[in-house]
């Protein structure tokens, strides 16, 4: 499909997503080094969210510096907690009202044609970025995000650079790996690896009502 009908269908999916999806469990690793100090840290958990604002972690097992489990992991972990119970989705969604899109071509990414999107924020917000946005050129999936974001969540943090891939998941788009580089006041330059996995979703009442009825 053309650039413009891969943006719409991305948009579609995502209102679709935000209706339909209740809630998802996910285990989840999370990999973080301080490159100057070369300390590091791995910490398994289970992820649970439940819509519209609800997020929660059960820890597993940590391995590593305690330093790095205080100062970088638990803090990340509080971050995601705090941006799905206190922030507005709506002004961090991928969507006109927040950005400005422009196609710039296609490349190949995982074996899928995409389309490739540059992407600017119509106001220095907190949550929004600037970077680029991959969307399958078949169905207008949402493959992949990367960029710096462009408001830093603190003011000893700045120059967040990340990667998000995404995975399909019982018709739902989640993310699957995050990278992210940041520099930090104190520690210096912090790298951060989270992968999800084994996904488990639940349906919203509505959703589970229309696919019985199909």
């Amino acid at each position: 499909m053309s650039a413009e009908l891969a943006l719409d269908a991305y948009r579609r999916q995502a209102n679709r997503q935000s209706q339909a999806l209740a809630g998802y469990s996910a285990s989840t690793l999370i990999r973080a080094e301080l490159t100057a100090s070369s300390q590091r840290g791995e910490f398994r958990l289970e992820r649970h969210y439940t819509a519209p604002r609800s997020l929660a972690f059960k820890p597993v097992r940590y391995e590593g510096d305690g330093f790095v489990k205080t100062n970088v992991i638990a803090r990340i972990l509080q971050s995601e907690v705090d941006h799905v119970q206190k922030d507005d989705p709506a002004l961090t969604a991928l969507a006109p009202e927040n950005y400005k899109f422009s196609h710039k071509g296609t490349t190949q990414l995982d074996g899928r044609t995409a389309h490739v999107y540059q992407i600017k924020p119509r106001k220095k917000r907190s949550g929004l970025f600037k970077g680029q946005i991959y969307l399958d050129a078949q169905t207008g999936r949402l493959l992949r995000v990367e960029g710096r974001v462009v408001k830093s969540p603190s003011i000893f943090i700045n120059k967040i650079d990340f990667v998000q891939d995404y995975a399909e998941v019982d018709g739902f788009n989640l993310p699957a790996h995050i990278h992210s580089e940041a520099k930090a006041a104190l520690v210096g330059r912090t790298v951060v690896d989270i992968e999800n996995r084994d996904y488990q979703t639940t349906l919203a009442p509505q959703a589970t009502a229309r696919a019985g009825a199909d």
